[in-house]
């Protein structure tokens, strides 16, 4: 299924659950309010709200709960927090296409919009009914949004980044927040600890898959992505395809002081991206993304056959052919 399709398969539970961010994000005060419509109305794949509610149905039945809706609420809208701050620190002009608050307000009033969803998730969070569990979960996920964006930021300054580097980096910044929406989705439904287990395993399986098919997607997708190609490595990061051309080169310190010198150089970039093509680099994440995405689809086995297990197969299967 399509993300409509999986959309109209949630029928007014989905409804429901934008009702709810909707409501948490009205304001009294015009600019913010007016911020947070436009926001709304290019709002992406809203990936991570739908794992939220296929895994509470999964796990507890077609008739989901006002506390699985507001978890699939909350990490949406935890999610655009994290990207409106991105957006400052990457100074990200657009974003899905379309100009950025960063871009047409400035640093400050973008960071504050971001700390207001933060708050507003927060606030979605208030009443579960577990709370310890939730605040474990989302301040774990929060620390680890925080400590892989600076950890990317340090080894941007290095041109040292290891595969074990990459790997902690991506989990951080993206394989984290998909844990959580897998996860708390099944505990909205009092699922058992295996099933929670199983949707963790799935969530980062996915997320690792997510993010190497968007690095890989740098290099060798086109301007359809929403994104401009080779930013990555303007901004001397180093992912996994640049990291398996070094793994095939025997030269990879005289690359790595390439990288280094991308801001004296900026030339440099597209010597390093012929590199990468040309090196076998896209073909060897390519190999890793198809290892996380059947780890992923394995996870799900424990689940009974139904539709929603369809859904989340497609779902992890989706990253071995996406274009943007």
């Amino acid at each position: 299924m399509d993300r409509n399709s999986v959309i109209a398969f949630l029928g007014k539970d989905w409804d429901s659950m934008q009702a709810l961010i909707f409501k948490a994000l009205g304001s009294d005060v015009p600019m913010l309010d007016e911020i947070n419509r436009r926001l709304l109305e290019n709002a992406g794949k809203m990936l991570r709200p739908r794992l939220t509610m296929l895994f509470a149905r999964i796990c507890g039945g077609p008739v989901l709960t006002e506390e699985s809706l507001r978890y699939a609420a909350a990490v949406e809208v935890l999610h655009n927090a994290t990207l409106l701050h991105d957006d400052v620190a990457d100074e990200a002009m657009t974003r899905r296409g379309k100009p950025t608050v960063m871009s047409y307000l400035g640093a400050v009033p973008a960071v504050l919009v971001g700390d207001f969803w933060l708050a507003r998730a927060v606030g979605l969070l208030s009443d579960c009914s577990d709370m310890k569990w939730t605040l474990d979960a989302f301040t774990r996920t929060l620390t680890d949004l925080s400590e892989g964006e600076m950890l990317q930021q340090q080894k941007a300054f290095t041109s040292d980044t290891t595969m074990e580097d990459y790997l902690r980096i991506i989990y951080c910044k993206t394989g984290s927040l998909f844990v959580t929406a897998c996860q708390s989705g099944a505990k909205s439904v009092q699922a058992s600890e295996e099933m929670i287990q199983a949707a963790g395993r799935y969530g980062k399986a996915l997320g690792l898959a997510f993010q190497i098919r968007d690095d890989i997607l740098d290099y060798a997708g086109d301007e359809k992505t929403g994104k401009p190609l080779g930013i990555d490595l303007l901004e001397q990061k180093i992912t996994l395809p640049l990291l398996g051309a070094l793994s095939n080169s025997p030269d990879e310190q005289k690359w790595r002081q390439m990288i280094h010198e991308i801001p004296l150089h900026p030339g440099n970039a597209d010597t390093i991206r012929d590199f990468v093509l040309s090196n076998g680099g896209v073909e060897f994440a390519e190999k890793k993304l198809e290892d996380y995405v059947s780890e992923a689809e394995h996870a799900l086995d424990i689940f009974p056959d139904c539709t929603e297990k369809e859904i989340l197969a497609g779902i992890a299967h989706l990253n071995s052919i996406r274009t943007q």
